[in-house]
């Protein structure tokens, strides 16, 4: 039986169907897709600015990493070393932002002395070039070098013959493109382990408020004598533990030195704690970062030790014995 169709029900089958309903709603899809795919490049570039200015203001007012170049602060600091510096133990000044933004000045915002004994990150009086020395004198005091041992307000302080340190012969470290201990040579042994060492002479310094450290002292040069020279008020004079290998304040600037005492404003920070070190033997190959570690030196605080018993005489602090006294 065929099926019976009116007129209407046969014109309405032989239309073709409409999609008219649903055009606009692919193309109102189509929009939303290609507006959620478009990046807001202003949104973008202002978190990356914001992100920039935090880690800047983080690196300017509170603690910075620093890589050490050079010998000067050996035995405490070798190079390839990295540090954490904090940057409010002495307030803030224009020496402590980051790359050195602000304009040089006498100012500073909640200022405080360094300590003896404090290893600070001052600023070269002429160059912006942050070094990395220790402070030996405050303001007010006169210190005097006479054949490389300090006289610190007419008094020669405290310095004991330690057995010399034993540092690592790393014929990759580089200073300059020549070995960074190139002037060490003449102390190069061969331990009981096989491997070769330099063993420099050795001494153990300490200040009047018993802060104590060991320094290097190796050979006869113009620096081991200065003075004697009144700190003014305001500065700290500083010194490199490597005494024969430091350009510091004993040193003019133009010399590469400090040219005296240094402006506690001219001061960005103080040393606080390695927190790994290389020893030059590391290459582009990620292998090769772990074999270059130097795990011993990881974490070492960078703060000198301060003794405990005290100068029944004179109220300071008095070092302690050579068998007690840790190595630095």
């Amino acid at each position: 039986m065929s099926n019976l169709q009116t007129p209407a029900t046969r014109q309405n089958l032989n239309e073709p169907h409409s999609n008219d309903g649903a055009q606009p709603l692919q193309a109102k899809g189509a929009e939303e897709g290609e507006s959620e795919s478009r990046v807001d490049w202003f949104a973008e570039f202002r978190g990356l600015a914001l992100m920039l200015l935090a880690v800047l203001a983080f690196h300017s007012l509170v603690a910075k990493p620093f890589y050490i170049p050079s010998t000067s602060m050996m035995p405490a600091l070798y190079v390839g070393d990295r540090l954490i510096v904090s940057k409010y133990p002495y307030g803030w000044s224009w020496a402590s932002a980051s790359f050195h933004l602000l304009p040089r000045g006498d100012w500073r915002v909640l200022g405080s002395t360094p300590e003896y004994g404090d290893i600070v990150i001052p600023v070269h009086p002429i160059r912006d070039e942050d070094y990395i020395k220790r402070v030996v004198a405050l303001p007010d005091d006169t210190i005097e070098v006479r054949d490389g041992r300090i006289i610190l307000n007419g008094e020669q302080i405290t310095r004991e013959v330690m057995p010399p340190v034993r540092i690592p012969f790393e014929p990759e470290l580089l200073c300059n493109g020549a070995p960074c201990l190139l002037n060490f040579e003449a102390y190069r042994v061969r331990g009981e382990d096989g491997q070769q060492y330099f063993e420099p002479p050795t001494y153990r310094e300490t200040l009047p408020n018993g802060a104590s450290y060991l320094v290097i002292d190796h050979r006869r040069q113009t620096l081991d004598n200065f003075g004697p020279y009144e700190v003014p008020a305001g500065h700290a004079f500083v010194m490199g533990d490597n005494r024969d290998e430091s350009a510091d304040s004993r040193a003019p600037a133009e010399a590469r030195g400090l040219g005296g005492a240094v402006p506690l404003e001219n001061i960005g920070g103080r040393a606080e704690f390695i927190t790994f070190s290389l020893d030059g033997s590391a290459s582009w190959n990620p292998l090769s970062w772990f074999s270059a570690l130097r795990g011993e030196r990881a974490w070492t605080t960078l703060r000198p030790m301060v003794t405990d018993e005290m100068y029944p005489d004179r109220g300071e602090r008095a070092p302690q014995s050579e068998a007690t006294a840790p190595a630095q």
